[in-house]
C-alpha cells in the first residue's frame, strides 16, 4: 500500500465524518431531552428540572461546539481533497451545503446563546421556544 495524495485524503475526510458523525445525532436527542425536562420545570416550576436542564445544556453546548468545528473542517475538507468532485456536483452539492452552514452556525447558534444566556434575560416562554 502506498501513501499517495488521493489515499491520504481520504483517510483525513475518513477521520474527520467519522468524529462528525458521532456529534449530530447527540445533539438531536440530548434537544429532546433538553425540551422535556425544560418542558417540566416551565409547568411545574421545581428547581430540581431546572437544575437537571442546566446541567444539560452545558454539554449540549459543549457538544454542539465540537459539532460545527468538525462540520467546517469537512467543509473546507471538500474544497481541497476533492477539487474535481467539488467542481463537478459543485452547482448541485453547493447550495445544500451553504445553506446547512448558515442555519447551522446562525439559527442554531442564536438559540442556543438564548439557551445559554437568557434564563433570567428573556421570558420563560421564549426561553423554553429556543430550547
Amino acid at each position: 500500500m502506498t501513501l499517495d495524495v488521493e489515499f491520504l485524503s481520504r483517510l483525513q475526510f475518513a477521520f474527520t465524518i467519522m468524529f462528525h458523525y458521532i456529534f449530530p445525532p447527540f445533539s438531536i436527542g440530548m434537544g429532546l431531552l433538553l425540551v422535556i425536562y425544560e418542558s417540566l420545570y416551565f409547568f411545574t416550576r421545581k428547581k430540581v428540572y431546572e437544575s437537571i436542564t442546566r446541567f444539560w445544556i452545558k454539554i449540549f453546548a459543549a457538544n454542539f461546539s465540537i459539532g460545527v468545528a468538525t462540520g467546517i473542517v469537512m467543509e473546507f475538507e471538500f474544497g481541497t481533497n476533492w477539487a474535481r468532485y467539488s467542481r463537478f456536483v459543485g452547482d448541485i452539492f453547493g447550495s445544500p451545503l451553504a445553506a446547512e452552514g448558515i442555519f447551522a452556525f446562525f439559527l442554531e447558534s442564536g438559540f442556543l446563546a438564548v439557551l445559554l444566556f437568557g434564563w433570567h434575560k428573556v421570558k420563560p416562554g421564549f426561553h423554553l421556544f429556543s430550547t
